[in-house]
């Protein structure tokens, strides 16, 4: 072989060795460009619900803040009690059926409305009412109550825990932002244009 071919040859190898040291490093790169990527989607997946949580006291929510109309005020007959339900202001699009939330309304005068929280004070079962013995019934552990929501017998200790409401342009208004809970009764402050009173009875 002259040394002509030779020198060929070895230009020939350099060059195959040289475009193969190339694509491994590309290769190489593309693989790191797309770990880097992958690891910066995880991050940030899990950053959101970090930076939500760190940042939820900042952005107040204006749904605990809600009045809610039951209806108007002919479809509470004065000296009954009816069921009435109202959409949960705090609900997410995901919460489907389970938004909508029940109450029972007794209405004593013209414009003096009891609204009761359907759970019992006990455990929190929904509690029912009989009419013909003008009683509120747990069906769960055998709590009763009087119609003014006092305890009557029963494992409850307490009377049921009521919404504070209004009448406003016809309709009765519920403040609906937070379930009266003994909790939530207990605080000192009082919702923005609320007549005020017990929150709960018994």
């Amino acid at each position: 072989m002259s040394s002509g071919e030779n020198k060929n040859t070895q230009r020939g190898g350099t060059a195959e060795g040289e475009k193969e040291n190339r694509l491994e490093v590309s290769r190489r790169w593309l693989l790191v460009k797309i770990g880097v990527a992958l690891n910066s989607l995880v991050g940030i997946a899990i950053a959101i619900p970090v930076l939500k949580y760190f940042l939820s006291p900042i952005r107040s929510d204006r749904s605990y803040e809600s009045w809610v109309s039951l209806g108007a005020l002919a479809e509470f007959p004065i000296g009954e009690t009816r069921l009435a339900t109202f959409t949960n202001p705090s609900r997410h699009p995901w919460d489907g059926e389970t938004d909508g939330v029940a109450c029972w309304v007794r209405r004593t005068a013209a414009e003096q409305f009891t609204v009761f929280a359907i759970n019992c004070a006990h455990l929190g079962c929904p509690v029912r009412w009989f009419p013909q013995s003008q009683l509120f019934m747990c069906p769960c552990h055998g709590g009763v109550y009087y119609a003014d929501g006092s305890r009557a017998s029963g494992p409850p200790e307490r009377g049921l825990f009521t919404y504070d409401s209004r009448v406003t342009g016809g309709q009765l208004e519920i403040f609906a932002g937070e379930l009266p809970t003994l909790a939530t009764s207990a605080k000192l402050v009082r919702p923005k244009n609320s007549p005020g009173g017990t929150s709960c009875l018994g």
